[in-house]
């Protein structure tokens, strides 16, 4: 899926095909999101005002990186692990045993089709993250792509929670519900607001908080 070109994915999302959807989109959104705080990294590295700084960036970059090819991954995740919902969904339920059957398969898909999203959530939030330390130490000229990542991870961020939340409110295991409902709350909520933060503090460095 990912070695399609930019305008076949899009005319794939628009497609009544069940995948790709906004799961994947979400994480193809969040890859693009972090691409720019390592591009950020790309521009400050080598530059003798940023030496001092320079050894944290590339590091910065090396773990930027590994999100982005995590982030590509989940893209493929996400579509794999949907699929198989979308196929339980259209199982017949004419008879007992049928909606028996249909009901079994559909909690069983439910489970990696819950966990991928949240598996998303997780890497913005490790992208969010390094934006903040790509905002304090990348070079000036580029501070405002810090601020585009960051609204992009946000927004991976709150689809794959829309895309967990849509599959828990159907799941029957109350204990994993509860667990990953949990957990999606605690990350949202922190990582929304410090995403928020970040942006703020680069509107801020670059119009002079005006």
């Amino acid at each position: 899926m990912l070695k399609k070109s930019c305008i076949e994915f899009v005319d794939a999302l628009s497609s009544k095909e069940p995948v790709p959807g906004g799961g994947g989109a979400s994480a193809y959104v969040g890859s693009i999101g972090m691409a720019l705080g390592v591009m950020v990294g790309s521009l400050t590295v080598g530059k003798k005002k940023y030496a001092d700084v320079e050894a944290d960036v590339l590091v910065l970059m090396e773990k930027g990186q590994k999100i982005i090819e995590k982030l590509q991954v989940l893209v493929k995740e996400d579509a794999d692990a949907f699929y198989p919902l979308s196929q339980a969904y259209g199982l017949p339920k004419n008879t007992e045993e049928e909606i028996r059957i249909k009901e079994e398969t559909l909690q069983a898909a439910l489970v990696k089709a819950t966990l991928v999203p949240l598996d998303i959530v997780r890497c913005c939030t490790d992208g969010i993250n390094l934006q903040e330390e790509f905002a304090q130490k990348g070079t000036r000229i580029a501070i405002s792509d810090v601020g585009v990542g960051v609204t992009f991870l946000k927004a991976a961020l709150e689809g794959a929670k829309l895309n967990v939340l849509i599959n828990t409110q159907i799941m029957k295991d109350q204990v994993l519900k509860q667990k990953i409902e949990t957990e999606l709350s605690e990350l949202v909520t922190t990582y929304t607001a410090k995403a928020d933060r970040i942006f703020a503090e680069v509107q801020n460095a670059i119009t002079g908080g005006k």
